[in-house]
């Protein structure tokens, strides 16, 4: 059960607002799907997605990560021990239908988009009414990408999602066994970059237990659910950092922090930030906390 509590405050004091569960599974992924990029930084591809007679089963949605990366989302109203072997069973599925998947992305996004699937890393968002330590314990023992979400709603109008578990998996290939290490470190070129390339990292990476780091071959992908900060391969004089941060919202400073919406770069976001020295990755540390924190 969730812990959050949350209070309507007017004048007269403060009332809680009781968190429910939805009246049937239906209610969640109805709401999810028609919000899936701005909930889960997900682009929405299929809905009840059948994998055939053989087979047998339905994949409650298909979409497409903002890194390019194949995500299932699994829904149950309350807490279903089977929710993570089910997604699986469904994920080993997709791997096997890639071109299937591919047909998908080509009739709803585009040849060009579908060109850029990214299969080392296909993700499983389970998304549930709460989850047990034991599924906690289990998603950190599978060599797949999961995340464990918790949802709840609050009175008429409101819905938390909650990250419970997030974890890398071992890429889509890798020999069984073989030795995971962490995430990869943001790729730098040598000298005074190289060493702003890890601080930013460490600086990224010590937002908070939940944050995850994506590899690209352009930029390295901060995420919690969604991205909040992509790095990109150093410059010679400079790194570029983007991050999910509103541009109108901050005070914009010439040299250091631009506004690029609408504008094509690698990685997301619409806020552009040039490190060249340590001082201006402490003057970027708000910011990034801020990304993060709307992640």
């Amino acid at each position: 059960m969730s812990g959050l509590k949350l209070f309507h405050t007017t004048d007269g004091g403060v009332t809680e607002v009781a968190p429910r569960l939805a009246d049937v599974e239906a209610d969640v992924q109805g709401l999810i799907e028609r919000h899936m990029q701005t909930m889960l930084g997900v682009r929405f591809l299929a809905s009840e997605y059948s994998t055939g007679a053989v087979h047998g089963g339905r994949i409650d949605s298909l979409g497409l990560d903002e890194n390019n990366a194949p995500v299932i989302v699994e829904y149950k109203r309350g807490t279903d021990a089977g929710v993570i072997n089910q997604g699986l069973f469904y994920m080993s599925w997709l791997l096997d239908h890639r071109d299937a998947f591919h047909r998908l992305v080509r009739e709803r996004f585009g040849s060009a988009v579908a060109t850029q699937v990214v299969w080392t890393a296909p993700r499983l968002i389970c998304v549930a009414g709460d989850f047990s330590r034991y599924d906690v314990h289990a998603v950190r023992e599978h060599r797949r990408s999961i995340d464990l979400v918790r949802y709840r709603f609050y009175g008429a109008d409101h819905l938390s999602l909650q990250t419970v578990a997030s974890v890398t998996g071992q890429p889509v290939g890798a020999r069984v066994g073989s030795r995971v290490s962490r995430a990869p470190r943001v790729r730098a070129g040598a000298g005074a970059m190289e060493e702003l390339a890890a601080a930013v990292d460490e600086v990224l990476r010590g937002l908070g237990d939940d944050v995850i780091a994506v590899q690209r071959q352009q930029y390295c992908a901060f995420r919690r659910l969604r991205n909040f900060a992509c790095v990109c391969t150093p410059q010679q004089s400079k790194l570029l950092v983007y991050l999910k941060v509103d541009p109108t919202q901050v005070d914009l400073v010439p040299g250091f922090t631009r506004d690029v919406t609408g504008l094509g770069h690698h990685g997301t976001g619409d806020l552009e930030v040039q490190l060249r020295t340590d001082r201006d990755l402490e003057r970027a540390e708000d910011l990034f906390r801020l990304g993060y924190a709307v992640a």
